[in-house]
């Protein structure tokens, strides 16, 4: 397309972007006979199987027991009772022994009362008065042997080693995007962050996190801290220290990485953690680790410096749930969040008294964590907060199942699974790449002016940079091929980049998303060649 016809989508979304480009790539494949192949969004191809089974074979069990507390006529049943349910379901499952799902579902519950010591009717009755979803949540933050299971998972799953000492307290939210509207609706309330306030980013990143501070809502003033494609997108000492200025309030970060796929390595985290502990203990950091469990021994920021940091994960992308919306925040019980609402000016906590007084004798001893619940319902519906107990029985189950997978059969199955799509993009691509020991291979990030530096030619890239738009190559791919992938520049990536999910497609695809990259690429250099020549025929101008 003609660069002024790109200019219009300049200031959207890539995610609003996208939808003009599926149009495009459907129209295309229609009249081309081509596969019409969206990697532009990172809902992944696969599913966890085993804590499914366990899931709606437990709904059956449930109504056995709504029925057996109550059966009248019209389809009227009752609510399952806790007294002795542990037993009854045991001889249920053991007369359901064919059933799908049966002797997964026993022997989580086995587990999860061995491990946790939990008393067994008290879990029980959780899992299936919640499957049956009767109730409100209770407590509204998490239910209770909900927050111990996933809790243990995160140890796991974002904390890394060592295991960070202490507890931390769990809030379960409707996915990580709710978490993160919640965490920035409530940094506001408390007065943690307020309009003008200047908060680091780590670049390139999820789009939301770029746009969100910007809102008049929130007035933020954003410093980029950018992780370059030359340091594998890994950040150093310049970096970190930039983050030495006290009127830096707060870092954000997604890690691994949204587009880059890379984690922080363990210099990266050290030396972050070095310049908090000497310079920094009053830095407010937010981390984004959905993707953590693609790497091996993945440690959050949440495991190296808990009592600076909010963390958010989100079960979407390694359990393949994005429709069930689970996430969970987790903020650490000795956190500086508590420490600076304590110390702002009397005048302030005095409004914040004001806003929280419905809930509490003494609003001055709420934790954050339970003020981000009651911001989530706008204080005055607090007490019907919280995620909804079929969606936090599924959270339980997909914990557990990790949790008892000691050779990590499902998690080497996904990694793998992600690094066969990335070899078969790259190898179609022509180029040698191999991935840094933290790549997630989640999302591959295709910087075409880093390519053609460093494999075809400068004169290209000037020539690219003058002459293209950096809009075109993804409008090119959807014209083209059928392809979607996201513009890079949309996550404050490079401009003339874009970004492609390793999740969701087959593996064939990404042997063609590859080829069809390398073909537009090709009609860049053939293009750039094509003037070169034309000014190369022109006469020269008389003297």
């Amino acid at each position: 397309m003609e660069s002024v016809a790109l200019r219009k989508y300049e200031a959207m979304s890539p995610f609003e972007v996208k939808d003009e480009l599926i149009k495009i790539a459907l129209r295309r494949a229609s009249k081309a006979d081509l596969s019409f192949l969206n990697a532009g969004r990172g809902n992944p191809n696969w599913v966890a199987v085993k804590p499914r089974e366990a899931f709606f074979l437990l709904g059956q069990f449930g109504l056995s027991e709504c029925t057996r507390t109550m059966s009248l006529p019209k389809g009227v049943g009752g609510v399952p009772q806790r007294a002795d349910i542990a037993g009854r379901l045991e001889d249920w499952l053991a007369n359901h022994a064919e059933s799908t799902g049966a002797g997964v579902l026993a022997a989580m519950v086995r587990f999860a009362v061995a491990k946790f010591r939990f008393e067994a009717d008290a879990f029980v009755h959780e899992l299936v008065d919640g499957v049956i979803g009767d109730n409100y949540p209770m407590p509204s933050r998490m239910l209770f042997h909900n927050e111990r299971i996933v809790h243990e998972y995160l140890m796991w799953a974002m904390c890394g080693e060592p295991r960070p000492q202490g507890t931390f307290d769990l809030y379960a939210v409707e996915g990580g995007t709710a978490a993160m509207c919640y965490l920035f609706k409530s940094l506001k309330n408390a007065r943690l962050l307020n309009p003008g306030d200047t908060i680091a980013l780590c670049v390139p990143i999820f789009t939301p996190y770029l746009e969100m501070p910007l809102l008049e809502d929130y007035g933020l003033q954003v410093l980029d801290i950018r992780s370059e494609r030359e340091d594998a997108y890994q950040l150093n000492h310049a970096d970190f220290q930039r983050l030495e200025d006290p009127k830096v309030k707060a870092f954000f970060l997604v890690n691994p990485g949204n587009p880059t796929g890379v984690a922080l390595d363990a210099e990266a985290i050290g030396i972050l953690t070095e310049l908090v502990t000497t310079k920094r203990p009053d830095l407010m950091i937010l981390t984004d680790d959905v993707y953590g469990t693609f790497v091996p021994g993945f440690r959050s920021l949440l495991g190296a410096l808990p009592r600076n940091t909010i963390g958010v994960y989100s079960y979407s992308k390694y359990f393949g749930c994005t429709g069930w919306r689970l996430g969970v925040i987790a903020l650490h019980q000795h956190n500086i969040f508590d420490a600076k609402i304590a110390a702002l000016p009397e005048p302030t906590r005095k409004l914040l008294d004001k806003r929280y007084s419905t809930l509490a004798l003494n609003p001055r001893d709420m934790k954050f964590i339970d003020r981000i619940v009651a911001d989530s319902r706008d204080v005055a519906l607090n007490h019907t907060a919280g995620l909804s107990l079929p969606q936090q029985v599924m959270m339980t189950l997909f914990s557990l199942s990790e949790l008892m997978d000691g050779a990590k059969a499902y998690q080497q199955a996904c990694i793998e699974t992600l690094r066969r799509r990335f070899r078969l993009a790259v190898d179609s691509l022509g180029l040698d790449i191999h991935p840094w020991p933290t790549y997630d291979a989640y999302y591959g990030l295709f910087d075409l002016e880093y390519w053609l530096k460093n494999n075809v030619s400068p004169d290209v890239l000037d020539y690219v940079r003058k002459n293209v738009h950096p809009l075109d190559m993804v409008f090119r791919l959807a014209e083209e091929h059928g392809i979607v992938l996201l513009n890079g520049g949309g996550f404050a990536a490079p401009n003339w980049s874009v970004r492609a999910s390793f999740a969701n497609l087959h593996d064939e695809a990404y042997s063609n998303i590859g080829r069809a990259i390398r073909a537009v690429v090709s009609g860049y250099v053939r293009e750039f060649e094509a003037a070169k020549h034309a000014k190369c025929r022109s006469p020269s101008p008389a003297g």
